[in-house]
């Protein structure tokens, strides 16, 4: 199967969406009202309220709503082919995701930019805003968390163990070499096979191994049984790390230049960055080959440090000073790319290498974790390029305070929903165009290598592994980068390089110069995408715990309150700092779709309040159909990971304290109390609403003024 084909047809079915489903909603759910004045001109401070131009704030929105997932978790699905992903996508988007974004959007504007949680404590009753309130906090940590831990397995730097008892079969003439960074650090030569109880694979790429012990006291000719310490060293992205950290000088340029140096001139701004930021991209293979590289050469915990400074003085700066800049900016970027994208996909029209459906892991596998199937892990899987609760944060969080007309609305609410859609299915042409073992090399831990090794290549077959090849042309460590970003970083740049290849004049060997330039380019451009939600997520964060502390005392309350915004800033950042420390992106990615789509649940059923109690009882479906159908999915999902949990935790209890895992032990633990008290929340308040919903109902309106049923959402 042809990649063009598929994008033609996904394209046309998104603008007749567009056209007529949203214009739908606009008219008679929302009933959308320019002459209505909206929450950011009646209160105008400056600060958090502040009417924005509809194309700047639609790039604050895009920005702030695309993370991670519309990027990483078709990547991941893909394992189970190409075509699930693909219809849950689409239809997930044009039925779901745009029309929750656009409905919470309208009802927050129409009540002062209010927050969910406050919505539903007043259309659904206090203890569904008690529940709400609890709700939303803890899914947002997940959520910051699960969309950090994609960034910090792209740039950040790891330690990686192969399985017990392995060794390494070193190629006839070679030997392993100390010296490495440290002391300890061996250079293990290219070519060796890696061998295992029932197994072995070619490692055709050199790489560093790190142990205490000395390697010949461990080698016997050309075999080294690995010390129980090894380690292999995976450097860090000393480009990619450059070149994001250089976008925020940029933003905060831009920010100035746009609001101070020469206000109202967007599109000057806007060009001086993007130019600013490709030149970043391009220092940045400079900067990779200097003296200085090792100042950028960091380790996954510098990269979540770095990260937790970062979305703190995002989080507390005035929103023209950073946040909105860096959205717009980060945003043009975003939609270029996209469009470059699908224009290359159309041109190169690249051969979908995955199958249509994947039988050999339907039930689960190295990308998506063992024993989780298709159903329901394919919808908690790809999750923000269908339907995302995170949305709803952003939706009636900063967005809402930023609007200049009602209108405006639906272009930002369902449209740029429907532009995340499509980085999700430009995300799964990526990785399906990718050649099978390529896939499965770089997005399988190399601890797991010997586990699935056989059912990769009864589905590969034949086929050749270029990744050697592929780290020569990037100059990147890619073998068992899990998470996704990496495989998708190489499969835009295999994109680019067949679309540039139909219309090149020159040769191939210049082609292949490009692929550095094409690489790190594409890794910058997942990790604007995960930074900008980190910082508006943050905030968002700070909001609602700003509102929860202020019922305790009411400076803790006011916005503008520089002590209470450090403390809820710093309390939020801590903690979504804690869990991408604390665990791995198997077991994030999971609790993050979770997490997120009990909210979408939460989401829709306060709008679905929403809508009764503006006399619009018979557009409920509206919200009411995608609102069962996530509920469904992903309370499924949940009851299987809670009793996974719950099985793990048993067996390490019954194992001899001595050999007991403490760290996962709690780990796990605390896993399980999230997901607990999240499905909880979620059902209380979508009992609350259905409570609410049939009193409505049933009450038939005897006296019901005609009037209210006129108002819009």
């Amino acid at each position: 199967m042809s990649a063009m084909p598929l994008m033609v047809a996904i394209l046309c079915l998104m603008a007749i969406a567009y056209r007529y489903y949203s214009a739908f909603i606009a008219a008679r759910v929302a009933a959308l009202d320019d002459s209505r004045p909206t929450p950011a001109m009646r209160l105008n401070d400056g600060q958090n309220f502040y009417p924005t131009n509809k194309w700047v704030l639609f790039g604050h929105h895009f920005a702030a709503i695309s993370g991670a997932g519309p990027l990483i978790g078709p990547v991941l699905a893909a394992q189970f082919g190409y075509m699930p992903g693909l219809l849950w996508i689409v239809i997930g988007v044009c039925l779901a995701g745009a029309v929750q974004d656009f409905l919470v959007l309208a009802a927050s504007i129409r009540r002062g930019g209010k927050s969910l949680a406050q919505i539903a404590r007043d259309e659904a009753g206090p203890v569904a805003g008690v529940a709400a309130t609890i709700a939303i906090l803890f899914i947002l940590i997940i959520a910051l968390a699960g969309l950090g831990k994609v960034v910090v397995r792209a740039l950040g730097g790891e330690n990686v163990q192969y399985p017990a008892g392995s060794a390494l079969i070193l190629p006839e003439g070679t030997a392993a070499h100390e010296g490495g960074y440290v002391p300890g650090d061996y250079q293990i030569p290219a070519g060796v096979r890696l061998v295992w109880s029932g197994g072995e694979m070619a490692l055709p790429e050199q790489f560093v191994l790190h142990t205490s012990q000395p390697l010949s006291q461990h080698t016997i000719g050309q075999r080294i049984t690995l010390p129980d310490d090894a380690r292999r060293s995976q450097p860090g992205s000393t480009w990619g790390v450059f070149t994001i950290a250089s976008t925020i000088p940029i933003a905060l340029f831009v920010g100035f230049y746009r609001y101070k140096i020469r206000p109202k001139r967007v599109l000057e701004a806007s060009l001086i960055g993007a130019a600013l930021t490709l030149a970043a991209t391009f220092a940045g293979g400079w900067v990779s080959r200097s003296s200085i590289a090792h100042f950028f050469n960091w380790s996954d915990t510098t990269v979540v440090i770095a990260m937790a400074v970062y979305g703190f003085v995002a989080a507390v700066l005035p929103v023209w000073v950073l946040l909105t800049p860096r959205d717009y900016l980060s945003s043009f970027l975003k939609i270029g790319t996209i469009a470059l994208l699908i224009i290359g996909v159309i041109i190169a029209n690249p051969k979908l290498e995955a199958p249509a459906f994947n039988h050999v892991f339907a039930s689960g596998g190295p990308t998506v974790g063992a024993g989780r199937g298709l159903f329901p892990f394919l919808f908690i899987t790809i999750m923000c390029g269908a339907i995302s609760g995170f949305h709803s944060l952003v939706s009636s969080g900063t967005t809402p305070k930023m609007i200049m007309k009602e209108s405006h609305a639906r272009m930002i609410g369902y449209g740029a929903m429907q532009m995340e859609g499509l980085v999700a299915v430009v995300a799964m042409i990526a990785a399906a165009a990718l050649p099978i073992r390529d896939y499965y090399a770089m997005n399988t831990d190399l601890s797991q290598v010997p586990k699935y090794h056989e059912r990769i290549s009864l589905i590969a077959g034949n086929g050749i592994e270029h990744v050697q090849e592929y780290e020569a042309l990037t100059r990147e460590s890619l073998r068992g980068r899990t998470g996704g970003a990496v495989t998708l970083a190489v499969g835009m740049a295999h994109i680019f390089d067949g679309a540039a290849g139909r219309i090149w004049i020159g040769g191939q060997q210049s082609l292949q110069a490009m692929w550095k330039y094409w690489y790190h380019f594409a890794v910058m451009f997942e990790a604007l995408f995960i930074l900008t939600t980190i910082d508006a997520g943050t905030r968002i964060g700070r909001f609602l715990l700003q509102e929860v502390a202020g019922r305790v005392h009411p400076a803790l309350g006011r916005t503008d309150w520089l002590p209470g915004a450090l403390l809820s800033t710093l309390l939020i950042v801590v903690a979504w700092a804690y869990f991408i420390n604390a665990n791995s992106m198997e077991a994030i990615w999971p609790m993050f779709g979770i997490a997120n789509q009990m909210l979408a649940v939460i989401a829709l059923a306060v709008v679905s309040v929403c809508i009764v109690n503006q006399g619009k009882a018979r557009y409920l479906w509206v919200s009411g159909l995608p609102m069962l159908a996530v509920a469904t999915t992903t309370g499924t999902a949940s009851a299987q990971m809670l009793l996974g949990l719950i099985d793990g935790l048993r067996t390490q209890w019954h194992n001899a304290p001595a050999v007991r895992n403490q760290k996962a032990m709690f780990n796990s633990s605390v896993q399980a109390a999230l997901i607990v008290i999240i499905l909880l929340c979620s059902a209380i308040i979508v009992i609350c609403a259905a409570r609410t919903i049939w009193k409505q109902i049933s009450m038939a309106r005897p006296g019901f003024s005609p009037s209210l049923a006129a108002q819009p959402l």
